[in-house]
């Protein structure tokens, strides 16, 4: 929200009411003296309310803005009259949402647009009137009574805005107050304030604006008698309402009867709490998973009727989001019992009263998001969709809709439906989705699929909705379900209307007694479907609004059940009817081809298995008679056609079904099968829950997913190995991996299991069964270890120590068995019988072991009592009965779960049957707490994270969060997301996740921040930490595949049996089999080599963060200068060994060739910390998105494939793709250096990359997936040149003049070949384009030819015994580039500018001529066109014909010979080009950093790519991030355009640096200014609408450092180098004054906020601060529109000293975007740090330590995230609250620059001239 706003908003203030401008009034409106409130007021009088009004803002077309939550009115209606208030209100949904309220209406109505609600007027206390409604059930609507008094209305809009139309508020868009009223004021605010209490009595309660609350201002407030009481004087009505009145939803004020609460207390977190009565689901806003707030303003009032349809609003599901619906059985409830998330004071004395204790949000908010869902189906297994692109499947997982890529297993979700999925749709461009669940509710909704939101909701069949089918269009939606008298009724909706947000409304419906398995409507025809089912075939068509079918004839096969219709798709969309073949499958695995215009039947075929032994049948099958395979699905594209059948198998077959082009084996039957868009996949899905594809072209099968058929009971992780495993009702136990979602282990079994639970440490772990038998499996060798049977009962509670000596296990019977582990027979150590409780209802998770695995805790030996065991012996330590702790309940409360707490704690948590959560001390046996009401239903799971911050619990199918330590103050956070029970949640071992079971298994992100003690017991099984474990758990690799790819089909499944038979003879027999699972049998297990070696680059790590609020500063800089002195120095000895090593090496170098076609780098004076980490793709906090500009400075870094679309240019360390055909960009980031020279393989599918001055680093890159395939190193000193073979079998790579070596490479393996050393530089090289082993060079000594000799695996490179030099003719010159001509010829360049042409087989130069005047360092050749281009910019397009047609040796200088058929002059040097075959257009770069389009034919250029040539100093976004500028050395303006990243316009000042930018607050595009200031001192203003200068000013005679407007931009700030500060018009252009404190120190930052300063002490409505280099931070308060500004703070920081004061890190500051009373400063000082001082406290009350020196620093305004940039060539993202970080190393030089968006979504980083764009998904 915006800060200017806070804490409030005086609207009438605001827009100044009183001078009418920006506010409008008509009819009788004036302005008076009010009597009782001693202040002017504005009367608004009128028979006719809506002809007498104010309105504000003046104009539709304007807003207000205002984003606070609540509005507050100052108003009286009149006497006798009747009112109107409009508000209308912006939703973030982009619609525009009127409020209104009248004492005229006489009960609710809303639309999608509208609410109107009934004002109920109070009136004096104790008179008629208010003692007649006192005591009236219906409230009073009407006129305003003769005693109504002043009102002080509330209204909550975020609440209004969800509770009734679930949407989301933005802002307050406009106010019209109609007659009749007094009016003294409005304004809204995000606090919750009480006119009632006083500025002191506020002080005395402690309430303040940090908790939400406060009293009303003082300029707003109503003034008081002296001794006498606000309420007795006005009325205070707040919405929604406590008011118990009729009609329901009215305005009215709160029951007097009501029990009034402490009125500090912000009501929407701190009511006391109260029933949750809805009609609609309750979302949070912004919350992914939306997490239901304790208690949130709801009306007491409002009664909850479950109605047979949950009014649910299509908004309401979002991407990540959980929708929250209670069921009916749950949302029914009378006045007074507790909500779901109702937590009250514990009974009894000895336990304190909390119930009036404040109670606040648990942060962050939301705390869970849901990441991944393992399952498929829950209502059905017939849906599974492609979208168009092939990229993503999307199938149902019970009441989810899932999205996932195909190639990453990224998932994404649709959720609204609060039952299962019964069917999904896609139209045909697969933008929107339709979707419709089971049961009684069936609901169809309409999402929009790309943006993942529910654009409508509506309903026509009363249930068991079944079938839904989207016309190719979309507009037209058909569904098959039942009404309420059972019958089959199919419905047809208009959706056009409902995907613009509207309603879908019925064209027609019908109801059919025929059965209907699937209905789908026509591609061709929207008005016409098809349909199948037991016994029919029908035709349907839609038609003057009624819907009537036709049956196909099927003459014989009249009594087949069919399953599946198809149209052959592919067709020509103007096809003919008669030419429409509709194909249908049936039960008995008949295809049969129906002609659709002629609705018979012209084809039948049948799947028959394979043909049996005559001797094995005992009569002869026919075509009718035989046991033909049943057929689910078919699916068929123009090419094949696709059926999955009952056995399992997946097959194509040709049109004609005369052969099977591949087939795949599943595990179950295949229930679909679906061809995707480009026919090259087929999805298929099983009735077992298994989701794969088959590749076609591949003929590879790809396992997508893989679920239970039956509820999961249970889980546990293996923390080390990211291993999940899972026992089902279904009588599987699995293992899962859980990153990439796929399933590792199977078990089948008779035998139910029913509990599981890892080894802490091995890769072990014990299942227990049904049948009370214990197993033990080892999964590094995949065989079972133990097995014991000393249970009766079924197994309840599996537990293994934390020490992992000791496993104990549980039974239904009461016994209780304790296991040494340390034996590999896992042997029984003690039985104890009856001593836990009988029953299953506590499964999975009966048992608790402490953390010090001393205790062992369980409930029994009956329901009410609970047992701490010695662990090791199970002696009984503790009795505690929990029936006996409730005095004042009836019921005796039985416990259901206990839990260990962290063994800091020591206590006990028991969940009971009365729902409530008891601490029990683990020494005493106390009650210590507890907390009621803790879900609906009894909790069914308990666990407390491990730094015992949070608690989670599971009751039916909700989870909920919990401040462990503050339950009773802090609102837990709900999140539903399960359809049915939960039976275990949990923690992940490494605390960044939860886990939670039932229906399907889901893996939610855990958002808190983790807690700095506990990291070093964590950190070490975080996921991706430096343990060295196989991710596999060691798995063999025989077990898993035998490395063969199979001949025949493939199969989408492998079952690997265990050796096991020698410890289970019942696994032997076949009654239970574990298997292994590969996804992919088709392709052979390789050999890990170092590419697949595990990335060990960290996923988490963290700074030290030092909170300084409880110590002393003068311990903390003592202890600081004690840790710094030593580092400091060390580091000055560092730079000087690194300096005398620089200087020795300089002394040897030789000469730099005298040619600018040679690469010399630039020179830099930073160096790369090799000791920074890099983080791992898949878990940056930065995503590279773009990247600004071309290295004019490299030499061959630019390549272009016409035929292959690829366009690839280096800029820095970065290579940047750009797939042409596809639009797409792609970054190639490996480097660390300024990349020399690329090159692109003639297939265009590799490209080679060189970077580096000193030990170059050669990369290879798979174009496709912009994969690194390998590195080189060899040259000693830069690259000069890379160049493929013809056959791209080989690449050849240049050292430059440090190192002249030509080096021989293979392209597959990365390998040299071989090397030769040259005696002169070599300026560039390349093979001949025809002969397989040719390849010729050009340097400083002329010419070398080259041949390749193969000898079996070796490649030899023999260079020419004679180099031949220049002709005499062209002087002393050097060769720098070539290019063949024909088979024998070869055309070389030379600094003088001459062209030579060469006999390849004669090795002699036969033609001279004089193309250009300089050097020519470019040189192309296509048939007999030639392109040449050099340092004076000319780019020349010849004609050399007579070239080939020279016979003669003889030269000629004369040029007559050839002819220049064009030439265009461009902005620099020529350093790299490629055009087509033909020479008609391609791409060339200069040194301006600027890469052209040429395209000869029509003579057009075009800017493709533009970058500054110099250093860049400055990037800043324009507030709405439509635009970007930058600024130069070269003092140069751009600006640029964000979407398209193209250059808008340019500003260029000659002979002048541009220092800084900045932007004008203005939001209107022709009112868009840009401030830029220069090294003369001078400010120069350039309007973007003219793209003229607007202004020039030189308000310093020094070079300006800093610049920016004032917030509210009536001034500029600027500084300069000299430590002045110049406050400039930027209207007039004066200077309005100069700030001298900061005079001697150059400026490093200044920055401006708007900010109240009262709470200070100083008068100002903005504040600004000024760092100078001297490291000392002046912070000023300002109000410029009273020309005031007065300093608020000085702040100076130690440092060592230092004699090198120029090399010295800047001194940086700048406010903190959500606390701007909160100042964060870098610089150079004792440490490396980051601190943050509070203008309130006047102290230092926080530290960040930083591994380096930040050199650039910018803050975000969302995620509390930093970004800091140093001289190391480090971008560092910080976490500011908890010190968590990551490094990006993709710049090859000091950053210098680092800028956030305004939304903090984006973010440059800048490094000399390398501007790179960055996504912030943040940390």
């Amino acid at each position: 929200r915006a800060g200017w706003q806070h804490p409030y908003v005086n609207i009438f203030k605001h827009v100044k009411v009183e001078k009418w401008r920006r506010s409008a009034k008509a009819g009788d409106v004036s302005s008076a003296m009010d009597r009782t409130l001693r202040c002017p007021v504005f009367s608004i009088k009128g028979p006719v309310p809506t002809n007498s009004y104010i309105l504000v803002p003046k104009s539709s077309h304007q807003s207000l803005g205002l984003t606070g939550r609540y509005f507050y009115l100052l108003f009286r209606p009149t006497p006798g009259k009747y009112f109107m208030v409009h508000l209308d209100v912006a939703v973030e949904e982009g619609q525009v949402v009127r409020i209104s309220f009248s004492n005229m209406f006489k009960e609710f109505k809303s639309t999608a647009t509208w609410l109107q609600f009934p004002f109920l007027c109070g009136a004096a206390k104790d008179s008629v009137y208010e003692k007649t409604s006192r005591s009236a059930r219906q409230g009073l609507v009407g006129p305003a009574p003769d005693s109504v008094r002043w009102t002080c209305l509330m209204i909550d809009l975020c609440f209004t805005l969800t509770f009734y139309l679930n949407r989301h508020h933005a802002h307050l868009k406009s106010v019209k107050l109609c007659a009749n009223m007094a009016v003294k004021n409005m304004f809204t605010s995000d606090l919750l304030l009480d006119p009632a209490v006083t500025f002191s009595e506020a002080k005395l309660r402690g309430l303040s604006a940090c908790r939400g609350t406060g009293p009303i201002p003082r300029e707003m407030s109503f003034p008081v008698p002296k001794g006498g009481s606000w309420n007795d004087f006005y009325d205070h009505v707040k919405f929604p309402s406590d008011g118990t009145k009729l009609p329901f939803d009215s305005i009215q004020k709160p029951d007097p009867e009501a029990v009034h609460f402490s009125p500090g207390r912000p009501s929407d977190e701190t009511d006391e709490p109260r029933s949750a009565r809805t009609s609609g689901p309750v979302q949070h806003r912004g919350s992914p998973c939306q997490p239901i707030a304790a208690s949130r303003l709801l009306p007491r009032n409002r009664t909850s009727v479950a109605s047979s349809v949950p009014e649910l609003s299509p908004s309401d599901a979002t991407e990540a989001g959980v929708h929250v619906y209670a069921h009916p059985q749950d949302a029914l409830s009378t006045h007074g019992d507790s909500s779901g998330d109702e937590v009250l004071p514990a009974a009894g004395p000895q336990l304190p009263n909390t119930s009036c204790a404040p109670r606040w949000k648990l942060l962050p908010d939301p705390i869970l998001q849901l990441s991944r869902i393992i399952g498929f189906g829950g209502a059905t297994t017939r849906y599974a969709l492609w979208t168009k692109s092939g990229e993503e499947v999307v199938y149902p997982c019970h009441a989810i809709i899932v999205a996932m890529k195909i190639l990453s297993s990224e998932q994404r979700f649709f959720i609204g439906h609060t039952d299962k999925i019964s069917a999904l749709t896609f139209n045909g461009s697969t933008t929107l989705l339709a979707s419709a669940q089971s049961g009684s509710n069936s609901v169809v909704r309409l999402w929009d699929y790309s943006g993942g939101s529910c654009l409508s909701m509506f309903r026509a069949h009363s249930h068991s909705l079944s079938c839904l089918s989207f016309s190719s269009g979309g507009g037209i939606l058909c569904g098959v379900g039942k009404d309420r008298h059972n019958k089959t009724m199919v419905v047809v909706w208009n959706t056009l209307n409902a995907a613009n947000g509207g309603e879908g409304t019925i064209l027609a419906k019908a109801h059919t007694d025929v059965d209907i398995v699937t209905m789908k409507v026509t591609s061709f025809d929207e008005t016409r479907m098809v349909s199948c089912g037991r016994e029919n075939v029908r035709l349907w068509r839609v038609r003057n609004g009624s819907l009537r079918s036709c049956p196909v004839y099927l003459g014989e096969f009249h009594s087949l059940d069919f399953t599946d219709v198809a149209f052959q798709e592919g067709g020509a969309a103007d096809q003919q009817l008669d030419d429409r073949t509709l194909f249908a499958s049936t039960q008995s695995g008949h295809v049969l081809e129906i002609d659709y215009s002629r609705v018979t039947v012209k084809n039948v075929r049948r799947l028959m298995p394979a043909e049996q032994r005559h001797a094995e049948r005992r009569e002869k099958w026919t075509f009718n008679t035989g046991p033909g395979i049943p057929i689910n699905s078919i699916s068929v594209c123009s090419s094949f056609c696709a059926t999955g059948t009952e056995d399992g198998f997946l097959r194509l077959w040709t049109l004609d079904f005369s052969a099977v082009i591949l087939e795949a084996e599943h595990e179950g039957p295949v229930a679909v099968v679906s061809v995707s868009s480009d026919s090259l996949q087929v999805l298929a899905a099983t009735f077992t829950g298994n989701l794969g594809y088959l590749d076609v072209s591949s003929r590879g099968y790809s396992t997508l997913m893989r679920s239970h058929t039956d509820d999961v009971l249970g889980f546990s992780v293996d923390g080390i190995r990211r291993h999940l495993t899972t026992a089902s009702a279904d009588g599987t136990l699995r293992v899962w991996h859980m990153d990439s979602l796929q399933q590792l282990y199977d078990f089948a079994s008779m035998d139910k299991p029913c509990s599981v639970a890892f080894h802490p440490h091995e890769p072990t772990f014990a299942c227990g069964f049904c049948s009370g038998t214990v197993r033990v499996f080892d999964i590094s060798s995949a065989r079972l270890l133990a097995k014991h049977k000393q249970h009766r009962g079924e197994v309840i509670g599996l537990a293994f120590s934390s020490d992992g000596d000791l496993m104990f296990s549980a039974d239904s019977d009461g016994s209780l068995v304790l296991h040494d582990v340390s034996e590999e027979e896992h042997s029984v150590v003690r039985v104890a019988c009856s001593v836990v409780a009988r029953g299953t209802e506590r499964a999975p998770d009966a048992l608790a072991v402490s953390g010090d695995s001393s205790r062992l805790a369980f409930v029994g030996p009956t329901p009410h009592v609970i047992t701490v065991a010695d662990a090791r012996s199970l002696d009984e330590l503790l009795h505690v009965d929990v029936s006996v702790l409730d005095v004042e309940s009836s019921e005796l409360d039985s416990a259901l779960k206990v839990r260990f707490s962290p063994p800091s704690a020591e206590h006990l948590l028991v969940a009971t049957s009365a729902n409530k959560i008891l601490w029990i001390s683990t020494k005493t046996g106390r009650l210590l707490r507890q907390v009621s009401g803790v879900h609906k239903r009894p909790c069914s799971s308990l666990a407390v994270s491990e730094d015992g911050r949070f608690l989670l619990t599971s009751g039916h199918n909700t989870v909920k969060v919990w401040d462990y330590k503050r339950t009773n103050q802090v609102n837990p956070q709900m999140y539903i997301g399960h359809s049915q029970p939960i039976r275990q949640v949990s923690f992940t071992p490494d605390q960044l996740g939860v886990v939670s079971v039932g229906d399907a298994i889901f893996l939610w992100d855990f958002l808190a921040e983790p807690d700095e003690c506990v990291m070093g017991s964590s950190f070490s099984l975080r996921k991706g930490s430096i343990m060295e474990v196989n991710p596999d758990g060691e798995v063999n690799a025989a077990q898993l595949s035998n490395g063969m790819p199979r001949q025949a089909v493939p199969l989408p499944s492998s079952q690997h049996q265990l050796d096991v038979s020698a410890m289970d003879p019942e696994i032997q027999g076949g009654l239970v089999h574990l298997s292994v699972c590969d996804d992919d049998p088709a392709k052979p297990v390789q050999p890990t080599g170092p590419s697949q070696s595990p990335d060990h680059r960290p996923v988490v790590s963290f700074l030290k963060v030092t909170d300084l609020d409880s110590t002393s500063p003068e311990e903390t800089d003592q202890l600081e200068t004690s840790k710094s002195s030593s580092s400091f120095y060390l580091d000055q000895g560092t730079d000087l060994i690194k300096c005398l090593f620089s200087v020795e090496l300089s002394q040897n170098k030789p000469d730099r060739p005298n040619c600018y076609k040679h690469f010399i780098p630039r020179l830099k004076t930073s160096s790369l910390d090799q000791s920074v980490s890099a983080s791992r793709p898949q878990d940056e906090g930065l995503k590279l998105k773009a990247v600004i500009g071309y290295n004019g400075n490299g030499r061959g870094n630019m390549g272009w494939s016409p035929d292959q679309g690829l366009f690839a240019y280096s800029c820095g360390a970065v290579v940047v793709l750009e797939h042409l055909h596809t639009g797409t960009q792609s970054h190639l980031q490996g480097h660390s250096e300024e990349i020399s020279c690329l090159a692109i393989s003639n297939d265009a599918q590799t490209l080679a990359s060189a970077a580096g001055s000193s030990r170059s680093l050669i990369s290879i890159w798979d174009v496709q997936t912009a994969a690194c395939r390998g590195t080189a190193s060899h040259h000693q000193g830069a690259v000069q040149s890379l160049a493929f073979s013809r056959d791209d079998l080989f690449f050849l790579s240049v050292g430059d003049f440090w190192d002249p070596v030509l080096a021989l490479w293979s392209s597959e393996s990365v390998q040299l070949l071989c090397s030769v050393s040259m005696s002169a530089p070599i300026h560039d090289a390349t093979f001949s384009p025809t002969a397989a082993r040719q390849l010729a060079c050009v340097g400083s000594e002329g010419i070398h030819f080259c041949l390749i000799h193969t000898r079996s695996s070796n490649a030899d490179v023999k260079v020419s015994r004679c180099s031949v030099a220049p002709p005499p003719e062209v002087g002393d010159v050097e060769l720098t580039a070539l290019c063949y001509h024909m088979d024998s010829f070869l055309l070389t360049s030379t600094s003088g500018g001459h062209v030579c042409a060469w006999d390849v087989n004669k090795q002699c130069c036969f033609m001279v001529w004089r193309a250009d005047e300089g050097e020519i360092g470019v040189l192309l050749c296509r048939e007999n066109r030639l392109l040449t281009g050099g340092a004076t910019g000319r780019l020349q397009l010849w004609q050399i014909e007579a070239v080939q047609g020279m016979k003669s040796v003889s030269m000629t200088l004369s040029g007559l010979k050839v002819v220049v058929e064009q030439e265009v002059v461009l902005d620099g040097k020529l350093v790299s080009a490629a055009f087509d075959n033909f020479m008609d257009m391609g791409i060339v770069g200069t040194t301006a950093g600027t890469l052209w389009y040429i395209n000869w034919s029509d003579s057009s250029i075009i800017r493709l790519v533009s970058g500054h040539r110099a250093k860049v100093n400055d990037v800043v976004f324009s507030r709405d991030e439509s635009r970007f500028a930058t600024c130069s050395q070269d003092g140069s303006v751009r600006v640029w355009s964000t979407g398209s990243f193209e250059l808008v316009v340019q500003f260029q000042v000659i002979n002048q640096a541009c220092s800084c930018l900045c932007w004008s607050p203005s939001s209107s595009s022709d009112g868009l200014r840009i401030a830029a200031g220069y090294g003369d001192g001078t400010l120069r203003i350039f309007q973007l609408a003219s793209t003229e200068m607007e202004m020039k000013l030189r308000p310093h005679q020094d070079a300006i450092t800093a610049i920016t407007y004032s917030a509210s931009g009536h001034v500029i700030l600027s500084a300069g180098s000299k430590g002045l500060v110049a406050v400039s018009s930027p209207i007039s252009g004066a200077t309005i004054r100069v700030i001298r404190d900061h005079k001697g120190a150059a400026i490093n930052s200044i920055q401006s906020v708007s900010e109240q300063c009262k709470r200070f002490g100083l008068e100002g409505n903005e504040m600004f601060l000024v760092s100078g280099a001297d490291r000392r931070v002046s912070v000023w308060a300002a109000n410029w529109s009273k020309e005031k500004c007065d300093l608020l703070d000085w702040l100076s920081f130690p440092a060592p000293p230092s004699s090198e004061e120029d090399s010295l890190p800047p001194s940086l500051a700048a406010f903190y975007p959500a606390d701007p009373s909160l100042l964060l400063y870098t610089g150079f000082g004792l440490e490396k740090e980051l601190s943050f001082y509070s203008l309130t406290k006047k102290q230092i009350i926080k530290k960040i330590s930083l591994t380096h020196w930040a050199t650039c620093i910018s803050l975000s305004p969302r995620g509390h995230l930093l970004a800091v940039g140093a001289k190391e060539r480090v971008l560092k993202l910080i976490k500011a609250t908890s010190g968590r970080f990551q490094d990006f190393l993709q710049h090859s030089d000091a950053l210098q620059t680092c800028r956030f968006s305004p939304s903090g979504s984006l973010l440059f980083s800048v490094a000399y001239d390398e501007v790179l764009l960055w996504e912030v998904p943040g940390l």
